[in-house]
Order: structure tokens, then sequence, then C-alpha cells
């Protein structure tokens, strides 16, 4: 679109049209901006065409809610256009793992049985049917990263407090959903601090040194995560070594975090006691900076489970390996790691130190260049 080669307006239309023949199936938007958008798409074609270098020109995105505009200033800037707001948990969904569009409930692409896991669940359908290429998401407990895995795309949380975010709590960060790691890098470009819409890579974008040290744990020493997705991701994370990304290693002592559960809950709930959470979160800060002082990189299974279907999750929460990293505030990236039996997707969790999240990008990346994906 910046060469001129194709028209915003078409762009545009043409996601429009996917949302047009998928949503009803999918119910994956609350709302579908199609009049604004086609505007809005207009207006950048004048921009281009006045000379206006706009790095994101024309992309159709979705932002994750009604009021995912909010957050959604720099990637209009760089000249992207919202085509709607996705869905999310609606009322009566306490687990936080299924989403209500305009048209019902938000149905996985892979198996429209199963959930597309929440709360970014029509951000996460949007993506992995191919209706838009990026979509905005927040992540509070995991509400990127499980949606991503659950859905077999890429799904970014920023460090905590990096990026703006209504949260009050600071547990959750902003967060995308993409395709590629090329487009979930595009993102990083625009909206990361003190970057502006410059292109160039960012100096952690691109490892100086590969393979990257990693250190695997099935269930950060604390969850129960189900065989299958603990195999799945230990596959993945297997092909991230023979592609000679990373290598794996031992840490001097295993890695064992305290179970973040009743802390994260406690952080949520307005006057509750979090003399608890605090030793919590400063134990947990503890071991992980001890971890990083070493090593570049912890690898785990994104969730414990694979997708449930829309009854809930029963005993079994997804977020078991996840909502350390918001109580932490570590970055975090799901990637595709393969299908279970029952069809279903499944990812791998790279979690990286503080403002690394170029880091995280790069190896997604080189996993996609040296065919290491899913």
């Amino acid at each position: 679109m910046r060469g001129g080669a194709l028209r915003a307006v078409e762009v545009v239309a043409e996601a429009l049209e996917r949302i047009e023949r998928a949503d009803p199936v999918l119910c994956a938007f609350l709302e579908v901006w199609g009049g604004e958008a086609l505007r809005r798409a207009d207006e950048v074609d004048a921009r281009v065409a006045a000379g206006e270098r706009l790095p994101l020109a024309g992309v159709p995105i979705a932002v994750k809610g009604r009021h995912g505009l909010r957050t959604a200033g720099p990637l209009l800037t760089a000249g992207c256009v919202a085509v709607g707001a996705t869905s999310v948990p609606g009322p009566g969904t306490p687990w936080q793992t299924w989403g209500l569009g305009a048209r019902g409930r938000t149905v996985n692409p892979w198996r429209a049985d199963r959930t597309p896991g929440g709360s970014s669940a029509g951000a996460a359908a949007a993506v992995a049917a191919g209706l838009v290429p990026l979509a905005t998401g927040g992540d509070g407990a995991g509400s990127v990263r499980i949606p991503a895995a659950w859905c077999g795309v890429a799904g970014l949380k920023a460090t905590g407090g990096l990026l703006p975010s209504p949260d009050r709590t600071g547990l959750a960060a902003p967060g995308v959903l993409a395709r590629t790691a090329a487009d979930a890098t595009a993102w990083w470009r625009v909206v990361r601090p003190s970057s502006g819409a410059d292109e160039a890579p960012a100096p952690d974008e691109a490892p100086a040194r590969l393979p990257l040290s990693a250190v695997w744990s099935p269930d950060l020493g604390f969850a129960r995560p189900d065989p299958e997705p603990v195999a799945l991701a230990r596959s993945a994370a297997g092909r991230l070594v023979d592609a000679g990304i990373v290598r794996l290693v031992r840490p001097p002592e295993r890695l064992s975090l305290l179970d973040p559960a009743a802390a994260w809950t406690a952080l949520r709930t307005p006057g509750a006691d979090r003399t608890d959470a605090r030793r919590v979160r400063a134990g947990n800060n503890r071991r992980l900076a001890g971890l990083f002082t070493g090593t570049d990189l912890l690898l785990t299974p994104t969730t414990p489970t694979a997708p449930h279907g829309h009854q809930g999750p029963n005993d079994v929460y997804s977020t078991a390996l996840t909502w350390a990293f918001n109580v932490s505030g570590h970055p975090a990236l799901s990637l595709p790691a393969g299908f279970g039996a029952d069809g279903c997707p499944a990812g791998l969790q790279l979690v990286a130190p503080y403002g690394r999240e170029g880091l995280l990008l790069a190896v997604a990346g080189e996993a996609e260049r040296r065919g290491a994906g899913a």
C-alpha cells in the first residue's frame, strides 16, 4: 500500500467482506465499523498519495472490546484502520475463557465445540481465521497468551507497566495477537516506548549470538499440567534447539516458583490483605532474577490443558502457567506448538527479562525463518 500497488480502501473492504462471511459462525466481533473503516481507509490513501510515510498504511486491525480504541492510538497514527471491536467474556463467565460476540458465543476456529480461550477470545479467533492480520489484546492473567495458544497464533504480552494500561492493579499489560512473528514485530515497533514509527530493528530485536540459552520448565514447580500440552510444548522447544536458535541449559537449582493464584486474586480484590501477595511476588521475583542472571529465556507450555468446551474448565484453570508473569511483570510470548489429538492447537510460552520483548519476537521470527515453528 505504501508503494501504491494496493489501496487501503480495497484492502479494508476485503477484510470487511471476510468478516461478513465468517462472523455469523465465529461470533468474533461485538461491533463492526464498516462505514467508518472505509472512510478511515480513504483518508489513509490520501495521506499516502500526499507523500506521508505511514509504516502500517491501511492495515486492517481489530481492537479488543468496545473500549479498545482508547489504547490503539499509536496504531491508528501509523496508518492502521480499525474495522471492529472483538468479543470478550459476557456476564456469567467468571472463568473468562470464552467471548460473547454480537451474534452469540465465540467459537474456536479449529473446533466450534471448543472455546478460543479468553479474555481476548474474539481477537484470537479473528486473527486465526484470517479476518484481520492483527488484533489488540490485554493480558491480565494470560488473556493474550492463552487464546493465542488455543487458536494457533502468536500472542505477546508486554512488560508490566511499560505501555499504558487502564488496569489500576498493574497486573494487566497490553498485547497483540498476530498470525506471524513479523506482524507482531510490526506492532511492537509502533507501540514500544520512544520508538516512534521507526522501522529499524530495536537493539534487542536481533540477537548478537545464537543459540540463546534457555531453561525448560513443564510446570514452574507448582502447576499440574496435562501430559499432552507439555509434550507438544517440549517438542516445539526441541525444534528451536534443532534449528540452532536456543540451547537448553540446566539452572544451578530447579526452578520452583510460588503458586501465584492467591496472590493474583488478592491483588485484584479491593480492600484485600496483600501481605501474602507481596511475599509471593517478592519471592518469585528473586527466583526469576536469579534465573535470568545466567539465562536468556524461560520456556514452558502456555496452557496446562487443551481447549475445553464451552461449559467451562471444571477444576483446572487455563491460567496456571501464565499468571505468574502478570504478577512478576515479565514479558512473555506464546508461539504455536503444534496440534493435539483433538485437532486443536497448543502453545509454547517464552519468557524473557524485563523490557526484552524484542528478544522474544526475534526468537519467534527465527523459528519461522528456519522452519522450526509448528
